[in-house]
């Protein structure tokens, strides 16, 4: 199994049109992704890379019973685009879109309270579930179908993970990058909660970054948990960071109050194996695992 989707989702692609959506839509449908169809405002009754496009999503999804879309369209229009995916009925929406403004996220936080879609993003690598679908950038070649489940904060290090995956001889149900922004559409607790419930994921790594209390309210919601899978957490950072840049936004902004060692000490004290180094990971996967 998998968490998100699958061989069988439906997917659209909102701004299909552009360059960069042409080449990542194309070298998603080449890994096995279900793309059905494309959205471009004015576009309408084209086919593009084999499907056809549509307006909008509600048109798409009317058509083709889509039930996830992934965004490449400029910052500017994400919150119009977030608003026909809702509207849409979609359940899974990834957006790769960078540079949102923050102002902008928490307005479409506010608008997915009241449905059924979960956003992933802004600025992430997507969401894969390898052998079957691919909704994003991620670099579908070091990428093997497996039961570990990766959700990250740092695009970077996501790769980093699934390599070390890879070295501990394993591979993932599903990797969801949750979005390198200081404000995301989902969390943590979000996707792990959906790890916990799936038969096929039998641990999970957590890879957190400087600023915000994501990793915080991870520590929470897992010391709380009855029934529990091993998760192995990472936070990336330097407990110096406000003293020097190191380009993350919600740790200038709590002035370094909120450090590196205090995220991993959280995660720690709630129960989950926290790794100092990122190479460390093939080993303590080796152990559980065994």
């Amino acid at each position: 199994m998998s968490i998100l989707i699958n061989k069988n989702t439906k997917i659209i692609v909102q701004g299909i049109t552009g360059t960069q959506a042409s080449f990542h839509a194309r070298r998603s449908m080449e890994y096995g992704t279900n793309i059905v169809a494309g959205v471009t405002p004015g576009k309408s009754g084209l086919s593009h890379l084999g499907v056809p496009v549509f307006n909008t999503a509600v048109e798409a999804v009317k058509e083709t019973g889509a039930t996830a879309s992934v965004m490449f369209v400029p910052a500017k229009a994400v919150v119009s685009a977030t608003k026909d995916a809702i509207a849409a009925g979609m359940e899974t929406l990834v957006c790769i879109t960078d540079k949102v403004p923050i102002k902008d996220m928490m307005y479409v936080r506010e608008m997915l309270k009241d449905s059924k879609t979960r956003f992933i993003g802004p600025n992430t690598p997507g969401v894969i579930t390898p052998g079957e679908a691919r909704m994003g950038i991620f670099p579908e070649n070091i990428h093997q179908p497996g039961n570990i489940g990766v959700v990250s904060r740092s695009s970077t290090l996501t790769y980093e993970a699934v390599l070390e995956i890879k070295r501990a001889g394993l591979g993932q149900s599903t990797v969801v990058g949750l979005g390198d922004d200081m404000v995301v559409g989902s969390d943590f607790i979000d996707i792990i909660d959906q790890f916990m419930k799936d038969d096929e994921t039998k641990a999970v790594v957590a890879i957190g970054t400087l600023g915000g209390r994501y990793e915080e309210k991870l520590a929470e919601y897992y010391s709380g948990l009855k029934e529990k899978k091993h998760i192995i957490g990472f936070v990336a950072g330097n407990n110096s960071a406000y003293r020097y840049n190191v380009g993350y936004a919600g740790d200038i902004i709590t002035r370094g109050h909120i450090t590196m060692q205090d995220k991993r000490d959280a995660l720690s004290e709630a129960g989950i194996l926290t790794i100092n180094r990122i190479n460390y990971l093939h080993e303590e996967l080796k152990n559980i695992m065994k």
